[in-house]
């Protein structure tokens, strides 16, 4: 664990931006707060490593199947016409990968999704825990 990662650090930094959704093999699923991407998440790994490539090959084996577990039911359950990917981590360095829905007629389609887009979308906590409801069914 390190302090100063939003992941490791339990300071309320990450409850600002996320919600856990459920814990997978090796990692934790996270709903993002801002929904312009309706079922936007994160698959963080619960262990502190900045490199996928730091990962023994059974923990890496179970990471990618936990990111194509979220991706799936994501696609699933928001009807996705494609799934972005995103593993940054320049300000972050901690293994995560954005899971971003995109919808053909919606926000950025052709384009990279927005880290974080200006409209800012907040919901109520039953829009979110209908979100949440919604990907669990099909993890």
């Amino acid at each position: 664990m390190v302090q100063d990662c939003i992941y490791c650090a339990d300071d309320g930094r990450l409850e600002n931006l996320m919600i856990e959704i459920d814990k997978l093999r090796v990692s934790r699923v996270l709903l993002f707060r801002e929904q312009t991407y309706k079922g936007r998440c994160v698959v963080a790994l619960n262990e502190h490593q900045k490199e996928l490539f730091h990962l023994s090959q059974e923990v890496q084996d179970d990471y990618m199947r936990d990111v194509a577990q979220v991706a799936r039911a994501v696609e699933q359950a928001f009807s996705a016409d494609k799934i972005n990917y995103g593993a940054f981590g320049d300000n972050m360095p901690h293994v995560h990968f954005h899971i971003v829905p995109k919808q053909k007629n919606g926000p950025e389609w052709g384009t990279m999704f927005e880290m974080n887009p200006s409209a800012n979308k907040q919901l109520t906590k039953e829009e979110y825990q209908d979100i949440i409801d919604q990907i669990k069914s099909h993890l």
